[in-house]
């Protein structure tokens, strides 16, 4: 029986595919660094073996999965080779094994991870479905017609797929360490949509997706009347937020999602158009996006004495708006005050006023150190830089975060996609006097 070695295994990526062979009963382990990650729970909880990284967890009769963070010189990876072993990029093999299903692929600048969740969720209520969420969450179904999954643009890895629909919620000029400018982020989707073998459902309202070219249809949603699919008649309630759609005009269908922000009713609208082509029941689609909880990561909220710690991975200034506007239409009575950590030292140098416009929008921005890249050299950047273009902002350090206690009755947001979980694990134990 052959065994699955995952080299990297708490990647987001690589922890979601090795659950969903694990479901599919097949006999999978992985190794990684010792640090504990956010998705190592999941897998542990699964019994799915995790060794610290040594060139003798490799054995004859294995298939090697490599993630994308690991050279060919990694000491497992030389050894596979020795030893003549299989050895599929996790790109390569997710591409091969989505031939399988009706695949569905999402992809955007941002969105990605929300939108997958929640076209999962969805799917799942009316048709067995299996799915890989970049969240770490992933799901083997025995018998699953679809497959949803998460499709990344970075160096270009989503050209790996061909999948038969695609979602693209946007397109926005991300990853400076790779392309070159928003013109490059734009031949990669249009790339991308060349390759999709039944449908695209895109964001009209997205000034790049107008663009898009295709051999098969592109059905457009949004906001704006041009749109094939349309929202209308947008109410907040204490549930979330209520709308209509309409399609090319007519009237489909009113719809709850218990989340706030235009983004999550695009991200909503996005699913529903999916599921009409593929003729999906609307009451079926109508009850899985009210009973839709969320993914990790993407405004994860709890309450703990008279404040609300949200924390969300955030980590472009697009991103950090929308999730800022979020926590003000749903807690509009209360203070915003956001925990931002920079994730690499590139996208910060390059959206450095950006991110400083973004962040004023709330009430008081916290700092933390930037997250930096193996891959990068800092230069002269530091997070001064960003701290004197944001008013009345101040550096947070892990080992004294008792300034936030000074925010009563506020939201806060640890924002970013590093480490900033740290940081508010630490400011919850000093809440909680431990």
């Amino acid at each position: 029986m052959t065994i699955y070695h995952f080299v990297g295994i708490k990647g987001s990526g690589m922890s979601a595919l090795a659950h969903i062979l694990h479901d599919m009963n097949y006999h999978v382990q992985g190794s990684d660094v010792e640090k504990r990650f956010f998705t190592q729970q999941a897998l542990e909880q699964s019994g799915i073996k995790i060794l610290p990284f040594q060139k003798e967890n490799i054995e004859p009769g294995m298939t090697i999965i490599a993630g994308n963070a690991f050279p060919d010189t990694h000491e497992e990876i030389e050894e596979a080779m020795k030893l003549g072993l299989p050895i599929v990029r996790y790109h390569r093999f997710l591409g091969d094994f989505m031939q399988n299903f009706t695949s569905i692929a999402v992809t955007g600048s941002h969105g990605k991870t929300s939108t997958t969740g929640l076209l999962a969720h969805v799917m799942k209520g009316a048709k067995p479905t299996s799915f890989l969420i970049g969240d770490g969450t992933g799901r083997g179904e025995r018998d699953a017609k679809y497959f949803a999954f998460e499709a990344c643009e970075y160096r270009r890895h989503f050209l790996s797929y061909f999948p038969d629909y695609v979602i693209m919620t946007n397109i926005d000029f991300d990853h400076p360490d790779y392309f070159a400018n928003i013109d490059d982020v734009f031949s990669a989707f249009q790339e991308m949509a060349w390759q999709v073998k039944k449908g695209i459902i895109a964001c009209g309202d997205d000034e790049q997706l107008q663009k898009i070219q295709a051999k098969v249809p592109v059905i457009f949603y949004g906001f704006n009347e041009d749109n094939d699919f349309q929202a209308r008649n947008i109410e907040k309630s204490e549930k979330g937020t209520v709308f209509d759609v309409f399609v090319r005009n007519t009237f489909y269908g009113t719809f709850l999602i218990p989340t706030f922000g235009s983004h999550n009713i695009l991200n909503a609208l996005g699913v529903i158009a999916l599921c009409h082509y593929e003729e999906i029941d609307v009451n079926v689609v109508r009850k899985q996006l009210e009973s839709f909880r969320g993914v990790k990561r993407r405004f994860s909220e709890k309450k703990i004495g008279s404040q609300i710690i949200i924390d969300d991975y955030a980590h472009h200034p697009t991103e950090i708006k929308a999730t800022i506007d979020s926590a003000r239409q749903k807690y509009s009575d209360r203070e915003v005050i956001t925990v931002f950590q920079p994730h690499t030292f590139t996208r910060t140098q390059t959206f450095l006023n950006e991110f400083a416009e973004s962040l004023n929008m709330a009430d008081k921005t916290y700092l933390c150190e930037i997250f930096g890249s193996a891959r990068e050299n800092h230069g002269k950047l530091s997070i001064e830089d960003l701290q004197n273009k944001i008013e009345g902002s101040e550096i947070l350090l892990e080992e004294d975060t008792s300034p936030l206690k000074e925010h009563e009755n506020a939201v806060i947001i640890f924002m970013g996609a590093g480490d900033i979980q740290k940081f508010q694990g630490a400011y919850e134990k000093l809440l909680q006097g431990k």
